[in-house]
């Protein structure tokens, strides 16, 4: 039987040290290569790639083949620049692992593009790791490099900051940042809330912390964005304000055929862009009129009553297609969190948020928060 890798294991709630150190061990096995379909091959469940892989023998460096087990981003990657459909090509992999060999080689047969596949050179797992099929015109801004420019940016700006958190997945790197000393209070919106981890009541601790969420995707599962995010001292609850956000698409010019190598003057500008906007973005979501704006804006919606929450929040999960586990973890929390109104379903979807071990799941559900509200409202 096959399997589909994880590229790495996946990290929730680590700190930056821990995260700085994921990412550099990754960086030295990372190998980028724009590969005709004529080169790439499917193998027992893996891409054969011609050129990529090197022997040191007594007549020289010579290059081959290298194998690389698809993760499931990749999987999904060559699902669709094949034009197959992904719930078959797991179906097959697991029941009928020839017909996953076919079905690639049958249609890289039929196709004469060619595709950027990112991988991981081969480390304690023993072998090589196919981490995405992309487009050759998709451009790399890696997430070292992304957290490093960041991190200037913040400083430049010359604001106190402190790193809430950090995830890292196959899809995507997410970094929290908090900026204590902004804050707002909003006695309205938490008066009848209470944490559901402790218990301890919003209307005595009504405080609510500037901040902002850094996202990057390697594999071509979102831009790198910037995201204000608002967060409730008393529960933790973090609630990001998407229609703000910054994004820097990941599109550039076509790659030649080859290992990609991007020259340094390149990769300089692209994080001059990075470290300018995370600067720009201290600068204005970590103020405490732009806090105050977004509570202000919140609570003329927050405040509608809800008398029905079973039916409010099943029309809620159906609305954003919240499977039933997590329909039944916000119903658990609206009800654990004593607010029976629609900002009582905005804290239950940020706090049932916190719980989840996935990281993606964790970041889309939270980003949901506001958009719940106001369906609870209107419902």
């Amino acid at each position: 039987m096959t399997v589909t890798l994880a590229a790495r294991t996946p990290s929730r709630n680590a700190s930056l040290g821990e995260l700085a150190a994921l990412l550099q061990d990754e960086h030295h096995r990372k190998l980028d290569v724009v590969a005709p379909a004529s080169t790439i091959r499917a193998e027992d469940g893996r891409l054969i790639i011609q050129g990529t892989a090197h022997e040191l023998s007594p007549t020289g460096v010579t290059t081959r083949a290298g194998a690389f087990r698809p993760t499931g981003v990749c999987e999904a990657g060559i699902a669709e620049k094949l034009g197959i459909p992904v719930g078959y090509l797991r179906k097959v992999r697991t029941e009928a692992p020839e017909l996953w060999d076919a079905n690639v080689n049958g249609w890289l047969d039929r196709t004469d593009r060619s595709f950027m596949v990112r991988t991981l050179l081969p480390g304690d797992q023993g072998e090589g790791v196919a981490r995405a099929m992309l487009s050759t015109g998709y451009r790399i801004i890696d997430n070292l490099d992304i957290l490093t420019a960041a991190l200037d940016g913040v400083r430049s700006a010359g604001v106190d900051v402190r790193i809430d958190s950090c995830d890292l997945s196959d899809k995507r790197m997410y970094v929290r940042i908090i900026a204590d000393q902004v804050r707002a209070y909003a006695p309205k919106l938490l008066r009848n809330y209470r944490s559901p981890f402790t218990g301890d009541r919003g209307a005595d601790n009504p405080v609510v912390f500037a901040g902002f969420e850094i996202s990057n995707s390697e594999t071509g599962c979102g831009a790198f964005t910037i995201t204000p995010r608002l967060v409730f001292k008393v529960c933790n609850n973090g609630m990001t304000i998407t229609r703000d956000a910054e994004r820097n698409v990941h599109l550039g010019g076509r790659h030649d055929d080859g290992v990609v190598k991007w020259s340094n003057e390149t990769v300089e500008r692209v994080l001059q862009v990075v470290t300018s906007k995370t600067a720009d973005a201290v600068r204005t979501f970590l103020r405490e009129s732009y806090v105050q704006e977004q509570l202000h804006r919140i609570e003329s919606t927050a405040g509608t009553p809800i008398t029905n929450p079973e039916e409010t929040i099943t029309t809620v999960s159906k609305a954003l297609r919240f499977n039933e586990d997590t329909r039944a973890a916000l119903f658990n929390h609206f009800i654990a969190g004593g607010d029976v109104t629609a900002g009582g379903v905005l804290h239950a979807v940020t706090s049932v948020a916190q719980t989840l071990p996935d990281a993606d799941e964790a970041h889309d559900l939270e980003a949901q928060g506001l958009r719940a509200m106001e369906l609870a409202a209107a419902a």
